[in-house]
């Protein structure tokens, strides 16, 4: 038997927590198969005469498909549960980076071939949060989300860090081809582990027993009278409340708060290894090495803000737990972002930037965790609008991001960035996680 987390016999880690960190291990692949195609564009544009510009159109082509599937990827975890819409990913993962793998020399129009593949893992990986966010909200006690979505998205940072050494390892022996084809199995095998392993509810799974379930259902939702009073039963069956979800107060403002955290996190992800190389003069092998510390930050950031929140949380009740610790973190870092693109010398710089990311990060596992409070059943329809509020802010850092650089300097643009950490601070000021979308819960 596994006895529940709280009477002392405890011989074995709870099945709730190996599975999640299993889906830990699903967005490490995620950001495997996001970001390998980043490493390997050189022997690309290589290969099929592409150059930088339109590179940088297959690069954006799975930010469209990301973004634009968030909301359907949501009413699809809704729909499915979050076991089979992940099993599905990791059968898309598989068969797009695999097709994309086998693309053959001297193909005409090798450009739209790759877009159209590169939307379609987009639009497939958008399912990703949306079902995790979905698993979390059935699987996890309220007081326990903070820890539970700190572990899931603990694998962007352990993903974007080791992604660069093993995709360039694989293409330098074995070209890029070899480095997609390696990226699929992984996929599609994460894939297979999960759906043999995971059930969307505590109540279906035969290694859950009765203490665990007991805590799990007992603790599932701040909403458990909101849930009673709108029909348990139903559960999964309801029309979903558009009109309450796009007039939320919370929702929109934890839309545009995840605009905010996405537009600061993609300074990193696409900028940070640039500025370094180019702004403070560092060479590109020590260039890269100093880009690694950002992602290292936001793990550590990541785990530490699922911990702090939830320790919060139990003390000191939901609204300082999940707003106003991710509000500090956000503020915190607008002001790391200012002191680190003006503080003089390059490893100065890339250790108070990193110190910046991983402040924000702290604040990463507060979202979905709130987004879980608030919409109950409807937790994936809602993580996916607040997803592609990330996504949307990413793709304006993008193109902003040298643009401010290149009218105003780097300067102007790390104070953009931390211009919008402090707005996106402020909005957590209106977001409530104690109010359910359709019944004020207790």
């Amino acid at each position: 038997m596994n006895p529940g987390p709280c009477n002392g016999r405890a011989t074995r880690l709870p099945v709730r927590y190996l599975l999640v960190l299993w889906l830990g291990v699903l967005s490490a692949v995620a950001y495997l198969d996001r970001t390998n195609i980043s490493i390997a564009g050189i022997a690309i544009g290589r290969e099929f005469a592409i150059d930088n510009v339109r590179l940088g159109w297959i690069f954006s082509a799975f930010l469209v498909g990301y973004a634009s599937f968030q909301v359907p990827a949501g009413l699809l975890a809704r729909r499915l549960g979050a076991r089979r819409t992940l099993a599905l990913l990791g059968a898309w993962w598989g068969f797009f980076i695999g097709l994309t793998a086998l693309i053959p020399r001297g193909i005409a129009d090798p450009l739209l071939i790759f877009v159209l593949l590169r939307f379609a893992l987009g639009a497939g990986e958008a399912t990703m949060y949306p079902a995790t966010s979905q698993f979390v909200e059935r699987w996890f006690p309220v007081q326990e989300r903070g820890k539970a979505n700190a572990i899931v998205f603990a694998g962007v940072g352990l993903g974007s860090g080791l992604t660069p050494k093993l995709v360039t390892a694989i293409v330098l022996h074995h070209g890029w081809r070899a480095a997609f084809g390696c990226s699929a199995c992984i996929g599609a095998l994460a894939g297979l582990v999960w759906f043999l392993a995971a059930r969307d509810t505590s109540e279906q799974h035969p290694w859950v027993d009765e203490d665990e379930r007991a805590l799990i259902v007992g603790g599932r939702s701040i909403a458990q009278a909101a849930d009673n009073a709108r029909g348990a039963t139903r559960y999964g069956r309801q029309d979903v409340p558009w009109a309450g979800i796009l007039r939320s107060k919370a929702v929109l403002a934890l839309t545009a708060s995840y605009f905010a955290f996405g537009y600061v996190a993609w300074l990193f992800f696409a900028w940070f290894f640039l500025y370094m190389a180019k702004v403070r003069g560092l060479d590109l092998k020590t260039s890269a090495t100093y880009s690694m510390a950002p992602f290292v930050a936001m793990t550590v950031g990541c785990l530490l803000g699922g911990v702090a929140g939830d320790w919060i949380v139990a003390r000191y009740g939901l609204r300082l737990g999940r707003c106003r610790m991710p509000a500090a973190c956000l503020a915190t870092t607008a002001v790391l972002l200012l002191l680190g693109a003006r503080v003089g010398g390059a490893v100065a710089a890339a250790l108070v930037l990193a110190c910046a990311a991983g402040v924000l990060y702290i604040a990463q596992s507060s979202y979905w965790a709130v987004a879980a409070d608030i919409a109950g059943e409807f937790t994936g329809i809602v993580s996916g609008m607040m997803n592609m509020g990330a996504q949307i802010g990413g793709a304006c850092t993008a193109s902003l991001t040298p643009l401010i650089a290149a009218h105003l300097g780097w300067n102007a643009s790390f104070a953009a960035a931390a211009a919008i950490a402090a707005l996106g601070a402020l909005a957590w000021m209106a977001i409530d996680p104690r109010r359910d979308l359709l019944v004020v819960r207790e």
